[in-house]
């Protein structure tokens, strides 16, 4: 049952769930009735978000009027409304923001299309390469945009859509499997690894920083490079596996495509030479790059660092004095300006749910179901993100889930005598990697997934296994290679 944008049934079910906790679920011992009223508005928040019962901004601002309304932060009515705002003087959350602004000349500049026909033109001649170019492509696109719905479902999708039709593969004609069939599958599990690749490849990536800042008392606050460093290895091998596994599992029935290469080279040659916009954008791209990876800061010294944030400012600024961006581009980039808003109340939320000792709480019960087992750190750890990994099956939403479930299990992981940054890694990864599951997982998995090439079944069949693969990976290749760099 709906009404305009609000879904009745998922909205009466938050305001219950709200409502136990707040006056039936008797308060744990240890716990303030202020820190348990606000876990009552939390969850609240996000089974409203599960649910969809209105557009998640919506439920963000009225997740703000709540804890104003209510106090449960701060006493005094003003105290009260400014600890409601202040996840709006969080610079991850505008970085991400001004990086959704920026990816938007992606797509006005047709620097997007540009940049996947040019891969497909080089590695095209077998379906195989078919799959490693659009690879190749999202991770090219990958740090400069921070919605992976619009990177692999907005412009890697529709270029994947037009090399399987030119085969004659569609689903209306029944011939997915020509070719269509493993490009949608190597188009979608790619997106979760180039999101685990960089702070600014998806948008919950900046509060996972928060998170493991907040619980580490900002003993440890991952960059932009450090991020990027450490996740490349595990990221590449992950990458160089998908094509493969993918055509182990479901081979196409065309296996070679010669005329692939010669369709991209027709699009390139339909869209000319590349054109002042994109000429800009991809200088915005190196100078972004190099400034976020710090590379100023390392040759020069510590007096050239510059903000990650004010770097997206820059970049931005940029676009908007050479008028590759109107003023009214970036008015009408929705998408950034919802992520500003939710993201901020759901920074917010966790913040105080930490402030107030509930993380701390809820680590402890975690920490000691799994300290009863026995084992040693390593084990539990694996046990540890095998749990916050699989129960994504019940999320529909990456950001409602890492919100719910991070800082309690990085917390307890940190209990139970893991290395602090190893364990933060190994977490982030799998946040992004956990999108692989399902086809309502994330934002983009509904968009490939409805194009029709793959069945249900193949595709949950193709999740579960890429899962196994990614996670494999990124626990071994990926804990050697931060042993290597030093980092535990």
């Amino acid at each position: 049952m709906t009404t305009a944008s609000v879904r009745i049934i998922p909205g009466l079910i938050s305001i219950l769930a709200t409502l136990m906790i707040w006056f039936v679920v008797p308060v744990p011992e240890g716990v303030t009735s202020n820190a348990w009223h606000l876990l009552a508005l939390f969850v609240g928040t996000v089974v409203a978000i599960i649910g969809k019962a209105m557009p998640i901004g919506a439920l963000a601002i009225l997740a703000i009027t709540l804890v104003a309304l209510t106090g449960v932060t701060n006493d005094s009515p003003s105290g009260a409304i400014k600890d409601a705002l202040s996840g709006f003087s969080n610079s991850l959350i505008w970085l991400i923001g001004i990086a959704i602004i920026i990816s938007r000349g992606l797509a006005k500049t047709g620097l997007g299309n540009r940049i996947g026909y040019y891969f497909i033109s080089l590695f095209g001649k077998k379906t195989i390469g078919i799959g490693y170019a659009l690879a190749i492509s999202e991770l090219v696109i990958a740090p400069v945009t921070p919605s992976n719905t619009a990177r692999g479902g907005g412009i890697i999708h529709p270029i994947m859509k037009s090399i399987a039709s030119s085969f004659g593969s569609s689903p209306e004609e029944g011939t997915s499997r020509k070719i269509g069939h493993y490009l949608a599958l190597v188009n979608y599990h790619i997106n979760p690894i180039t999101s685990a690749m960089f702070i600014t490849a998806t948008a919950p990536n900046p509060l996972i920083v928060k998170l493991i800042a907040d619980a580490t008392g900002s003993d440890i606050s991952i960059t932009w490079g450090t991020w990027a460093l450490a996740a490349l290895l595990p990221g590449l091998v992950c990458i160089a596996l998908v094509p493969l596994v993918v055509y182990a599992i479901y081979p196409p029935e065309i296996k070679s495509t010669p005329d692939a290469r010669t369709y991209a080279q027709s699009k390139l040659v339909e869209m000319g030479p590349m054109s002042y916009g994109e000429k800009i954008m991809v200088a915005v791209f190196a100078m972004l790059l190099v400034l976020w990876a710090g590379v100023p800061a390392a040759i020069f010294g510590p007096d050239l660092a510059v903000n990650t944030t004010a770097v997206a400012f820059l970049g931005l600024s940029v676009l908007l004095v050479t008028g590759v961006l109107s003023w009214d581009d970036v008015l009408k980039e929705k998408s950034a300006w919802d992520t500003v808003v939710w993201f901020s109340a759901l920074v917010m939320m966790a913040t105080y749910l930490n402030k107030l000792g509930l993380v701390t709480w809820f680590s402890h019960v975690v920490e000691s179901n799994i300290e009863h087992l026995g084992f040693d750190w390593a084990i539990s750890v694996v046990i540890l993100v095998a749990i916050y990994f699989y129960v994504h099956y019940f999320f529909a939403s990456t950001t409602a889930h890492i919100t719910a479930m991070f800082a309690a299990f990085y917390a307890a992981g940190l209990a139970l005598g893991a290395p602090p940054l190893y364990l933060g890694l190994l977490l982030a990864g799998a946040s992004s990697l956990m999108m692989s599951l399902t086809h309502y997982a994330t934002g983009t998995s509904p968009i490939i997934f409805g194009s029709g090439y793959v069945s249900m079944e193949n595709w949950w069949v193709m999740g579960f296994i890429m899962s196994i693969v990614n996670l494999a990976v990124w626990g071994v290749v990926g804990g050697l290679w931060w042993k290597v760099l030093g980092y535990w």
